[in-house]
């Protein structure tokens, strides 16, 4: 294995892509630490200390774990690629029979496709102004104790205009050029560019959670009770610890597995004949993964359950309803099985409703047809479609079960362990998955790379 490395870098090419795409994520986690002007940054940080285990403070990790943005400190990467992946949603859903025009410039094919580019980028200037102002009022909002995070205090409406509006702009620039440093590491790296900065962005978390598992934040040595059996303190014991370690490996090799995971339907071509020459009636197949949607249906279904508790909470504090605060703490992200039956239900809900915009069985059925390909046993069209139908349908239900099962880990391990949110969110949920995808995904494309140059790939054995 180690060769295998050595070689990459043995390979030009590759070489300078490796290391451009290593000095764009370095631009991107040096732009994560600039500040935005006049915030008190050290009153920032107690205001959110002190929401950190409230609604909001959760619903904001969660977004910056996904998003690649750090919402919790206000810098110029605060929003960051959340609105871009937003209206790429939003342009995918409508390119997918919602608006005609769109649907057509998709099928189109690489003048489409980049058209659709066009108009995601075009779309993604309103959104981060809205999530900017949003954050905005997060970072600005008055705390506990009374105080804002603005440093001084700006009683001329003018001057509290005007740092809105900067503060604003600087968020909307920094979100565009995460958008656009993306796009480079696309063009002259290696990877997708969006999911590496999304990648870096969770990666970035693990020395902090290593930290608070490990080291005592009084003395800063290791916490004692990790080299005795039992902790009377609550605190992570050995015999914990070394759960947690085979959790997260079992957990890793797991999500690998049904990662790659395919049904592969046998296709056949048809023969013909030319001359004295007999061409086609290869045998084939069609890959249909079993995870097709992807994280997509985790990150819908996390949203859709915020927002309840979100609104029970207000409606409770400001109104006076105790079913609300009821309501409230059963929609709380890992309080118990009550929100994780809900959690299951929502993500079988939405695999199947994004593997039905994603994957159209008819449209595969005229493009084997048009091919001159077939399913040995079915005829073309409409048998082939219902038949492609049918498999969908099945592997999507196993691809639904263990996207639930990975989602509803962190909050397992969280409650019936008793680990902070922090750790238990690395042994599952978005952030697992997306680190696993980017991670397989990158390995391909170096692979690719190797095995065109006659080099032995860093998966063959």
């Amino acid at each position: 294995m180690f060769a295998q490395l050595i070689t990459i870098f043995k390979i030009p090419e590759l070489r300078r892509k490796i290391f451009i795409t290593l000095a764009f994520l370095a631009i991107y986690r040096i732009g994560y630490y600039v500040p935005l002007p006049m915030i008190d940054q050290v009153k920032l940080a107690e205001q959110m200390a002190l929401q950190a285990g409230g609604t909001l403070g959760r619903m904001l990790g969660f977004v910056s774990m996904f998003s690649g943005g750090n919402l919790s400190s206000a810098c110029i990467f605060a929003l960051g690629i959340m609105p871009y992946i937003s209206a790429s949603i939003i342009m995918q859903l409508l390119s997918s029979g919602v608006l005609p025009s769109l649907e057509r410039l998709r099928k189109e094919g690489e003048s489409g496709r980049k058209k659709i580019n066009e108009y995601t980028r075009y779309l993604t200037v309103p959104i981060c102004i809205i999530q900017a102002t949003m954050a905005l009022q997060q970072f600005t909002g008055s705390g506990d104790s009374g105080t804002t995070a603005i440093a001084g205090v700006m009683e001329d409406g003018f001057n509290s205009f005007y740092f809105g509006f900067a503060a604003v702009l600087m968020m909307t620039c920094g979100c565009l050029f995460l958008m656009w440093l993306g796009e480079q590491i696309d063009e002259y790296g290696i990877g997708n560019g969006i999911s590496l900065i999304i990648m870096a962005g969770i990666v970035a978390r693990i020395p902090d959670a290593l930290k608070f598992l490990l080291l005592d934040p009084a003395t800063g040595g290791f916490k004692a009770s990790i080299f005795t059996l039992g902790s009377d303190t609550g605190d992570i014991s050995l015999e914990k610890l070394v759960v947690l370690g085979i959790l997260f490996v079992s957990i890793i090799v797991g999500v690998i597995a049904i990662t790659k995971a395919q049904r592969r339907i046998p296709t056949q071509s048809a023969k013909h004949t030319r001359g004295r020459r007999q061409f086609g009636g290869t045998r084939n197949f069609l890959p249909m993964k079993l995870n097709a949607a992807g994280v997509m249906p985790v990150i819908f279904a996390s949203t859709l359950l915020i927002l309840p508790q979100f609104l029970f909470r207000i409606l409770g504090e400001q109104f006076g309803m105790q079913w609300a605060l009821e309501l409230a703490s059963i929609f709380g992200r890992g309080s118990g099985w009550g929100y994780n039956m809900m959690y299951i239900v929502l993500i079988y809900i939405f695999c199947y409703f994004w593997v039905a915009i994603t994957f159209n069985p008819k449209e595969v059925a005229d493009n084997l047809k048009d091919m001159g390909s077939f399913i040995p046993g079915y005829r073309p069209g409409k048998s082939t479609a219902d038949y492609l139908e049918r498999v969908l349908m099945r592997i999507t239900y196993v691809g639904a079960a263990f996207l639930a099962i990975i989602a509803i880990i962190p909050s397992i391990i969280g409650f019936e362990m008793e680990v902070d949110q922090r750790v238990a969110s690395f042994f599952g949920g978005t952030g697992l998955l997306i680190v696993v995808s980017v991670a397989l995904d990158l390995v391909q494309k170096i692979n690719s790379h190797l095995v065109m140059r006659n080099y032995a790939g860093l998966t063959d054995e």
